[in-house]
């Protein structure tokens, strides 16, 4: 007799249709001192954050009547793929486009809706921040499978399927900074390089053809800002939107760093 497949439950979602109250942290330039504005618009079902910032962006009225400008938010995809809307809401980052309201309504609560940008990035303005230091983190382990050409060059090496799947987890990344807006030891002025710089090692020295660069990638990872520098908090793990097994990430970095300083030891 064959087992009914298991059918996860439903998300939990709020009923209550009053309008919706969102608090957002404004800032007009980088150097400029930060306000907060309040913000009231009508109820409207399936909103996702990102449709209420649309929502207060086609009417910049704030709930005391004040006629403001509209709010800067960075949106591409709206499905929760490119990583570009993080912000932090309720105090926890998340993507904007994946955050509906009705579900934080049923989890959080019907008070005010705060928004704020990420606060390990240089601010831009409003909800936009700079993420550049993590695209340059990725440039530094060569996040990339190095090619000699882009002549036909037949099959590619075979991966065993399990190695496959893990690998696939790892490349649902979307470089939106979650891991690192949570992570006590990433700040905006330190070198630490974070959970998300050492699931792309995980994930390129883990394919047959990323391997040629293998031992370079470790070796920018167990410098200054690398994987010494983490204090296993795990916060990492508990905000990932792509659920990323990065708990597994950091305990293979121990190992292949480990393995490979050995190997380089013996090797002089």
């Amino acid at each position: 007799m064959t087992a009914a497949p298991h059918t996860p439950p439903a998300a939990p979602r709020s009923t209550s249709t009053a309008p919706i109250v969102v608090r957002v942290k404004r800032q007009d330039r980088p150097d400029s001192p930060a306000y907060w504005q309040t913000f009231s618009i009508p109820y409207k079902a399936n909103m996702n954050m990102t449709s209420v910032l649309r929502a207060i962006a086609a009417d910049p009225v704030t709930a005391e009547k004040q006629t403001t400008t509209p709010i800067n938010y960075e949106a591409a995809c709206l499905e929760e793929v490119c990583g570009s809307c993080t912000v932090v809401i309720n105090g926890v980052a998340r993507q904007a486009c994946s955050a509906l309201v009705d579900r934080i309504r049923a989890i959080e609560g019907d008070g005010p809706i705060t928004l704020e940008p990420m606060s390990k990035f240089p601010i831009i303005r409003d909800l936009i921040v700079d993420r550049t230091r993590m695209f340059e983190n990725l440039k530094r382990i060569k996040g990339w499978i190095p090619v000699d050409g882009y002549y036909k060059l037949g099959p590619g090496p075979k991966i065993d399927p399990k190695q496959q799947e893990k690998l696939y987890a790892l490349s649902r990344c979307m470089t939106c900074g979650c891991c690192l807006e949570a992570c006590p030891q990433f700040t905006l002025d330190n070198a630490f390089v974070g959970a998300q710089v050492v699931a792309q090692v995980q994930y390129f020295n883990g394919n047959p053809t990323g391997k040629v660069d293998a031992d370079e990638r470790l070796e920018a990872v167990m410098g200054e800002g690398g994987i010494t520098d983490c204090g296993n908090a795990q916060n990492c793990v508990k905000v990932c939107p792509k659920e990323l097994p990065l708990a597994d990430t950091w305990g293979w970095a121990g190992r292949a760093s480990t393995v490979y300083s050995i190997k380089k030891f013996f090797t002089k």
